[in-house]
């Protein structure tokens, strides 16, 4: 199997959400770290501008978002699996809503916090990123409200937990508690360094359940620096893909497209389209540090346009 290579950096929560999966499937990886901020000189020849964290790399292909960073490990690594047989779309419903409700308000609660003692240039970079001024001042402000809706949503967590199951699911760890570690992992380790704080200390059962999680580790880690990741692009040969000739956007194997998310970090990516299913759109190009490469981005949460 060709190595896993996964760009990240350490205080990343998404990427935790991923580490937390290496962890409970026991996989060898590769860790490249990134910056936290742009610039990312030795990533954007890989993904062509995409500039969200984490990144994974398999030769030369490349897999933007957690979303389909955690169905292609699925498919590298079947066994144990995360998406429990007949819950699957269960598993990554669930996972979608942790996403993008729970996370925001923890985020809301994290930087509310520690806000004000954050480098300027990160603030700078952070408004680029959602679009938004990043005001300590109002965060902090925002932060009571932010707290509040972390409860109201972590308790439906504990409500789940209530009846002695191991994880949200049931009595082994899906996709839905490695997305709901993501945010709970973020509250504990930036505020409360590693120890329950508000609102988690309402919450004795997600908690344990957060331990238990963390019990897994990260897999079997070792470092590479990113000119060995750069070079195991160009060494490469991309995986076949294909375009769904009934795909109800239209489109068709060969177009030019650009891909934008459609939340923060809103940079397009532009290149042939190869792939596209209901699940993920791949995209062909051509870099001359790593030669070519395709680029795959999951469809949900991102908006692919003909140009």
């Amino acid at each position: 199997m060709t190595d896993i290579i996964f760009h990240h950096y350490a205080t990343s929560p998404f990427s935790e959400k991923v580490r937390i999966a290496f962890g409970i499937k026991q996989l060898a990886w590769k860790s490249v770290e990134i910056p936290n901020i742009m610039p990312k000189p030795d990533l954007m020849p890989l993904t062509g501008g995409y500039r969200k964290t984490p990144v994974m790399q398999v030769g030369a292909d490349i897999y933007c978002d957690t979303q389909l960073i955690m169905m292609e490990l699925e498919r590298i690594a079947p066994a144990p699996t995360l998406l429990p047989k007949g819950r699957e779309g269960e598993a990554r419903a669930l996972a979608t809503w942790i996403d993008r409700n729970i996370f925001w308000a923890a985020v809301g609660v994290v930087m509310g916090a520690i806000g004000d003692r954050l480098p300027e240039a990160f603030q700078k970079d952070r408004s680029e990123f959602s679009g938004r001024s990043f005001d300590p001042a109002k965060l902090r402000a925002a932060m009571p409200a932010a707290r509040d809706q972390t409860y109201a949503q972590l308790s439906l967590a504990e409500e789940m937990l209530a009846d002695g199951r191991a994880y949200l699911m049931g009595d082994t760890p899906t996709l839905a508690d490695c997305a709901l570690y993501n945010p709970v992992w973020f509250i504990k380790e930036r505020v409360g360094q590693g120890k329950a704080v508000g609102p988690l200390d309402r919450l004795p059962r997600v908690m344990a359940w957060s331990e238990r999680m963390k019990a897994f580790g990260g897999g079997k880690r070792s470092n590479i620096g990113s000119t060995d990741a750069l070079d195991a692009a160009r060494a490469a040969t991309p995986a076949r893909a294909s375009v769904d000739p009934h795909d109800p956007s239209g489109l068709k194997a060969g177009q030019t497209v650009s891909v934008t998310p459609d939340d923060t970090g809103r940079v397009p990516v532009s290149g042939e389209l190869v792939g596209l299913s209901a699940d993920r759109i791949s995209i062909a190009r051509n870099d001359p540090r790593v030669g070519d490469v395709v680029v795959h981005f999951p469809r949900a949460g991102f908006i692919v346009q003909p140009l």
